[in-house]
């Protein structure tokens, strides 16, 4: 099945215990189209970049299968970059520098290769850009999944609240969910969020891994505990590729496949980490996939006599 991505390509600078980075590709977009490509093989983007943006990046998500037909590419223009510094600890950050630049007028155009899409992802962005993208698809698409943050919950609460309205799954962290619902105790922050249009709700806790919710329902998939982390940048967007990526490919959204796209988008995270950027993404096998889902059915595995 087809999966639509829209969002940010980026440039990002890293820093972190490890080491640090000059310009690397980065951006939502980025790492949600490159997760999906293990599951999906109509796997189209809508994003924009500047003239500074290198062609041999374009290529990266071409070789992966990505149809970069609504990528635009602003001649004059900039592409967004940011730059940040993870602490010791790996869970907290310091941005050192965020230019909007090309993103800050993005205005996505849906072409008409993509209008029949199933699967769509919103990749973090503002939420009037998310809603206008909803409104410019000619059909309703199967399932809409977005992604979002607490900045936005702060400056345009009210746009955020219009697009969850319209979206069948979201994607937030712990602090997040707290935030736009009010409420400390997850499963009363969840049963609010839900009241407020998605049907799914996907709260992450990073390496303490993510719980489901619809209706009744309510599942939890654990992280998978690593030796060593490179860098958290694009975990919770490589997730959601993987998640989405996952149901696309089997075309069933079922809780009981959404529990099973869970750990699909888990592992997708896990490998994420494990090097600077989009760098261990780029060279995934299929094999290396199966073997970490394994992983993860492992150490959540038990039986009681």
């Amino acid at each position: 099945m087809s999966l639509l991505t829209v969002g940010s390509v980026a440039f990002d600078a890293l820093e972190t215990p490890f080491g640090k980075t000059d310009k690397i590709i980065g951006g939502a977009a980025t790492y949600i189209t490159l997760a999906a490509s293990y599951f999906v093989k109509e796997n189209n983007l809508v994003a924009v970049v500047g003239g500074d943006f290198p062609q041999s990046m374009i290529d990266v998500l071409e070789e992966h299968g990505v149809n970069t037909e609504g990528l635009e590419i602003v001649p004059d223009g900039k592409t967004f970059f940011w730059s940040g510094r993870y602490h010791e600890d790996m869970n907290t950050r310091d941005t050192l520098i965020t230019e909007l630049n090309v993103m800050e007028h993005f205005d996505p155009i849906i072409p008409d290769s993509y209008q029949t899409t199933k699967y769509v992802m919103l990749g973090n962005t503002v939420p009037a850009t998310q809603k206008l993208v909803i409104e410019r698809m000619n059909n309703r698409p199967k399932l809409i999944m977005l992604d979002t943050m607490n900045l936005w919950m702060n400056i345009a609460l009210d746009d955020l609240k219009a697009v969850l309205a319209l979206v069948d799954v979201l994607t937030i962290n712990d602090e997040e969910a707290r935030q736009l619902s009010g409420e400390y105790s997850l499963r009363k922050a969840a049963i609010k969020i839900m009241g407020m249009g998605p049907k799914t709700l996907i709260i992450k806790k990073g390496e303490h891994g993510a719980l489901l919710f619809q209706d009744e329902h309510i599942f939890f998939a654990p992280a998978l505990p690593l030796e060593e982390v490179f860098d958290p940048t694009g975990a919770g967007d490589s997730f959601a590729g993987g998640f989405i990526g996952y149901l696309a490919k089997t075309d069933d959204i079922s809780f009981e496949n959404m529990k099973r796209a869970i750990i699909y988008g888990s592992a997708m995270a896990s490998f994420c980490v494990e090097k600077f950027g989009s760098e261990r993404l780029v060279n995934l096998t299929q094999e290396e996939i199966a073997a970490r889902v394994q992983q993860f059915v492992q150490l959540a595995s038990f039986d009681i006599a």
